[in-house]
């Protein structure tokens, strides 16, 4: 099972998934050991098949660091808190993290959208 570590201590994920918004972006930073990064992979993609069936779900993406340490960032984009929250706390997905390797650090978060003027839209 992964440790978790939130990228604001202040403000855990478990925090933000009870504040209801809409149209939210989850970022998930991974650290692990090079060796485990094949069995990080096979646990991320189950991961990954089991949240495309889940409602809200809108796209999602993995992008690895570039260099040799194996980090990785997952890019998520839901309906709502509430559509993530629901799959965050599923009893089949909370089971899937003991597959991921010890190893690993997760620092999950949660982020909408920010309006520039003259660069980008809300």
């Amino acid at each position: 099972m992964p440790t978790m570590r939130p990228l604001d201590p202040a403000f855990p994920i478990d925090r933000q998934i009870g504040i209801d918004a809409k149209a939210i972006v989850l970022i998930n930073l991974f650290t692990l050991d090079p060796a485990d990064e094949a069995v990080f992979l096979q646990a991320w993609e189950d991961d990954a098949s089991f949240m495309k069936t889940q409602p809200g779900l809108i796209s999602i993406q993995l992008h690895r660091a570039i260099g040799e340490n194996p980090t990785y960032l997952n890019y998520a984009v839901w309906e709502s808190t509430a559509a993530f929250r629901a799959a965050f706390t599923h009893p089949e997905f909370r089971a899937k993290l003991g597959a991921y390797p010890s190893s690993e650090v997760a620092s999950p978060h949660l982020f909408q959208k920010v309006a520039v003027p003259g660069i980008c839209v809300a």
